[in-house]
C-alpha cells in the first residue's frame, strides 16, 4: 500500500470516529431532554391534581383557625375553595346525618363525633387532631374579682354556659361536678361563641367558655383558669365523610390540620396538641 493510500484510510477511520461520537452526544442529549421533559410534565401534574370545593363542617369554636387554614390551602392549591359551616358539634352531627351535603366533620367532642360514625356517615375511623380546655370569661378588667369556678355560683353574677348537649357545655357541667357546685345561669347557649357573645356585649358577667375563645376575643373580654379544668379536657376529631365529592382534595385539606404547619396555627390559638 502506497502511503498517500494509508494517509487515506486513516483519516476515514478518524472521520468515522467522529460521526460515531457526535451521534453518540446527540441521542444522550435527547435522552436527557426527554427524561427533564417527563420531569417537569409530572410535576405540574402533580401541582394541578387537587380541584374542586370542600365543605366544612366544624365546631364553632375552630372558627378563626379553620379560617386561617382554609386561606392557606386555597393559595397552596389554586383552582380549590374550601366554605365552612360553623356551629354546636350537635346541630352539625345531626345535619349531616340528616343529609346535608358535607365533606369533612371536625367535632368538639368524641360523643358527637359518633352520632356521625353511627350512622355510618363517616369515611375510615375519625382521628383526635387538638384538644382544648375551658377558662371563664369575664368582663374586661374582671370588675367582679372572678378568680375561680366557685366565684360563679354568686347569686349576683349573671352566668351564661354552653347547652348541656353541646361539647362545651358538657364538659363546664363535668367541672361542676366533679367540684360538687350547683350553678343556675341566665341562659344556655346553643354553642360556644354564642356563650362569649353575652359576656362580650355585656349582657352576662362571666361565661364558661374555651381558652381559644378567650384568646381569640382579644381585650373584649377577661380570662380566668380554673384548676377544675383539667378534668374536663374535650379531644377534637375529625373525619372524611362519605357524602364528600371531591374526595383527595378533602383528604389533602384533612393532612393540613393534621401536618405540623397546620398544628402550628392550632397551638398559636391555644388549643392543645392532641
Amino acid at each position: 500500500m502506497t502511503r498517500t493510500a494509508r494517509r487515506n484510510r486513516r483519516t476515514l477511520q478518524v472521520t468515522g470516529a467522529g460521526a460515531a461520537a457526535l451521534l453518540a452526544l446527540s441521542a444522550c442529549s435527547s435522552s436527557d431532554s426527554d427524561s427533564s421533559s417527563t420531569t417537569s410534565d409530572s410535576s405540574a401534574s402533580a401541582s394541578d391534581k387537587l380541584s374542586g370545593t370542600v365543605t366544612v363542617f366544624a365546631a364553632a369554636s375552630l372558627k378563626e383557625s379553620f379560617t386561617t387554614l382554609g386561606k392557606q390551602f386555597e393559595r397552596t392549591h389554586p383552582g380549590t375553595k374550601v366554605t365552612f359551616s360553623f356551629g354546636g358539634s350537635d346541630s352539625l352531627a345531626a345535619s349531616i346525618t340528616g343529609g346535608a351535603p358535607a365533606d369533612v366533620f371536625a367535632s368538639a367532642s368524641p360523643k358527637t363525633m359518633k352520632i356521625v360514625t353511627d350512622a355510618g356517615d363517616a369515611s375510615g375511623t375519625p382521628s383526635t387532631f387538638v384538644r382544648n380546655q375551658l377558662e371563664i370569661a369575664t368582663l374586661p378588667g374582671n370588675p367582679d374579682k372572678v378568680a375561680s369556678l366557685k366565684d360563679l355560683t354568686n347569686p349576683d353574677l349573671k352566668v351564661v354556659l354552653c347547652d348541656k348537649e353541646v361539647p362545651c357545655g358538657a364538659a363546664a357541667q363535668k367541672a361542676l361536678d366533679a367540684s360538687r357546685l350547683k350553678l343556675t345561669p341566665v341562659s344556655y347557649e346553643q354553642d360556644v361563641k354564642a356563650a362569649l357573645t353575652k359576656v362580650e356585649l355585656k349582657e352576662a358577667d362571666a361565661a364558661v367558655v374555651y381558652k381559644t375563645d378567650v384568646h381569640a376575643a382579644g381585650d373584649k373580654v377577661g380570662g380566668v383558669e380554673f384548676p377544675e379544668s383539667a378534668d374536663a379536657v374535650n379531644d377534637y376529631p375529625i373525619t372524611l365523610l362519605k357524602s364528600a365529592r371531591h374526595t383527595d382534595t378533602a383528604k389533602a385539606f384533612i393532612a393540613l390540620v393534621r401536618s405540623a404547619e397546620g398544628q402550628k396555627v392550632l397551638t398559636e390559638a391555644g388549643f392543645l396538641k392532641p
